[in-house]
């Protein structure tokens, strides 16, 4: 009987003291298997293929492409203008492919863009617990930091070419419908083709960092919950109560600390006079929210008791 009053079959204890000095060779100095390498464990690369070959992906990107053709085929129904000079971004959509652009990032910022950074994010850790195969992951091993880690590039890489190719695609089918031609704003100034183009990329730029709030939210969420769609849910819902919030004038300057404030101050770049302060304020406010959150849940799963 063992000091805690546990019974040990004797031929057993020698079978594992055997099997332990057999292994020995294989131990390195300090302990741990000779040939392991924590930087080889859940490779980026593996990750990566790991999440294209997933269905939610595939839909999500796929539904990205098409949108733009569904905005045509909108406009192509109803009625509209192309040699019209004036009006919101609506109206001027068909004016120009950059016009175009403008139109498929501006009706999209509200809710899909944060929902396809919200579902990518917000699936990391809670899909592998409620798979239960998170603990079988740490077991491997592959430490935790690295597991949040790879998961989270993993997730940002796949949210960056989602956002990126939106204004792609919808440029290429703003060029095949409506041509290339000045990018009209509602205020009637008028940029060149080629000066558009590097508003279009600065803006999609922008906007990727905007939302790294959400990506930042999303993650705690997914470390806090085993649940994927609690932790989609949450974050698509927190962007929806600050866009909410961000319209009730009375809160007055409280305005300009929600996340969502500055969403689109990347439309000061359809303009022949750029006002930068909007995007400046806009940068800092999501850099510090996402740092604040992604410090949180790295703190909270180093120390979270992992069950599934």
């Amino acid at each position: 009987m063992s000091e805690n009053g546990v019974h040990t079959d004797p031929a057993a204890l020698d079978e594992l003291t055997d099997a332990a000095e057999h292994t020995h060779s294989g131990v390195g100095a300090d302990g741990a298997v000779e040939g392991y390498r924590a930087r080889r464990t859940l490779r980026l690369g593996v990750e990566l293929r790991r999440q294209l070959r997933r269905r939610r992906t595939q839909l999500v990107l796929g539904f990205v492409v098409l949108l733009p053709f569904i905005l045509v085929v909108a406009f192509e129904i109803g009625e509209s203008s192309p040699n019209r000079r004036s009006g919101g971004f609506v109206d001027l959509a068909t004016a120009s492919a950059p016009n175009f652009v403008v139109l498929a990032l501006f009706v999209s910022g509200t809710f899909l863009l944060p929902t396809i950074v919200a579902l990518f994010f917000g699936d990391t850790i809670a899909s592998e617990a409620s798979w239960s195969s998170l603990k079988y992951l740490l077991a491997m091993p592959v430490p935790r930091h690295r597991l949040l880690r790879q998961k989270a590039i993993a997730s940002g890489l796949l949210s960056v070419v989602a956002l990126v190719l939106l204004p792609l695609v919808a440029l290429v089918a703003g060029l095949i419908f409506y041509g290339a031609g000045d990018a009209v704003s509602p205020t009637g100034d008028a940029i060149p083709f080629g000066q558009s183009l590097i508003a279009i990329g600065l803006s999609t730029v922008y906007v990727v960092i905007q939302l790294a709030w959400v990506a930042g939210l999303a993650l705690l969420l997914s470390v806090l919950t085993d649940a994927p769609l609690g932790a989609v849910g949450g974050a698509v819902l927190a962007a929806i109560l600050s866009q909410i919030l961000d319209q009730i004038t009375a809160l007055g300057t409280l305005r300009n600390y929600l996340p969502t404030h500055y969403s689109y101050g990347w439309m000061d770049l359809i303009a022949t006079d750029i006002d930068w302060t909007n995007m400046a304020a806009g940068t800092l406010s999501a850099v510090i929210y996402a740092t604040v959150f992604t410090l949180l849940a790295a703190r909270r799963f180093a120390t979270k008791d992992i069950t599934s």
